[in-house]
């Protein structure tokens, strides 16, 4: 099945439809307590919508997409992320925007994921969940699902969507998805977008910060990919860190890329051992990403001589990326790219607003 569109078939603004598709994943907005364990685990879709009677208020059409089973967001897979952009392209000109409900847990992963696999995204894809499940009494998700469908349907008065990218929607707040980050366990402001204004704030009515929303070309189509390679890898540094473990992930055959936390604005220790391991590394193709362990700021690798000489060892600047979207970008870009200086190029480039260059 070919997914390519030509330019001359495709229109900048659809013929609006009136409908946004609701897909379930599952996650804790669709749980139920267990009467002898008290555990929550996954309800059947329907409890969920039969919770809900203030769908029949909705002035947008909803039409509902479930997994079956649900799934825990804990196990969501690169697998689930493509059944996700299926799901989203194959009814691409049907729907006016989706809403994904799924667990808070790897949120912020599918949603930086989704940012890169629907290449030129031009309607809203909005995820949600929350903290307690949708038939508690002090639920937070009957307000994010209800708000999330406003937000996926909400336009222009020429048809135009207000937030044509991947966004997660929490706690009245809008923030770009490859920017987001889980910040609380049990805080119902569970997400925050550390280093990128909120693209919106939802009170009484809606307040869009329209110059940092990420525009799209409209002439041209959205373009889904499907593949992500996972040699990748996530390392923290710390004082004391010993060569004898790094040199074992260093030289794992099958390793692509590291995406290595670092300290302040992109410092590590000057010790000889770790600028060996990462040249080696480097010289081998291995892409190695420079990210700060600090929650706001950017990396400057010209700042200090620490960050100088992982520049020199052949480390790139991450920016101000946050883990979830340097993983699944780099898991994207390896699936389209062999050369690993090609990879390097697009790391230091913004291909969703996932970094401030």
């Amino acid at each position: 099945m070919s997914y390519n569109k030509t330019k001359a078939d495709y229109s900048p603004f659809s013929t609006r439809t009136n409908k946004v598709l609701l897909i379930y994943t599952g996650g804790t907005i669709g749980m139920g307590q267990n009467p002898v364990t008290k555990a929550l685990e996954p309800l059947d879709f329907n409890h969920l919508v039969e919770n809900l009677p203030e769908f029949r208020y909705i002035s947008t059409g909803i039409d509902t997409y479930h997994f079956n089973p649900p799934v825990d967001s804990s196990d969501m897979t690169p697998l689930m992320w493509a059944q996700l952009v299926h799901i989203i392209y194959d009814n691409y000109e049907r729907y006016d925007g989706f809403v994904i409900l799924h667990g808070t847990d790897t949120m912020a992963y599918t949603a930086s994921a989704l940012s890169f696999m629907l290449e030129n995204l031009t309607k809203p894809v909005i995820l949600t969940g929350s903290q307690l499940p949708i038939g508690q009494l002090r639920t937070d998700g009957k307000e994010n699902l209800l708000t999330a469908i406003e937000l996926a349907s909400d336009h222009f008065a020429d048809g135009r969507p207000r937030v044509p990218e991947v966004c997660i929607y929490f706690g009245g707040r809008l923030l770009r998805g490859n920017r987001s980050t889980k910040r609380s366990a049990d805080g119902f402001d569970a997400f925050a977008s550390f280093n990128h204004p909120v693209l919106c704030h939802a009170g009484v009515n809606f307040t869009y910060a329209e110059h940092h929303i990420f525009t799209p070309d409209f002439q041209r189509p959205v373009t889904p990919h499907f593949d992500m390679d996972t040699n990748v890898v996530v390392l923290s540094l710390f004082p004391g860190i010993k060569e004898c473990f790094l040199r074992h992930v260093f030289q794992a055959s099958e390793l692509r890329a590291v995406v290595m936390r670092t300290f302040g604005s992109g410092n590590a220790p000057q010790q000889e051992w770790l600028l060996r391991l990462l040249k080696e590394a480097s010289n081998r193709g291995v892409v190695i990403v420079n990210i700060s362990q600090c929650v706001t700021g950017c990396v400057e690798m010209d700042r200090y001589d620490t960050g100088l000489q992982l520049k020199e060892a052949g480390v790139v600047s991450g920016h101000d990326s946050t883990v979830e979207s340097a993983v699944t970008k780099l898991m994207h870009l390896q699936a389209r790219y062999e050369d690993p200086q090609q990879i390097r190029y697009y790391m230091s480039r913004s291909l969703a607003g996932e970094i401030t260059v």
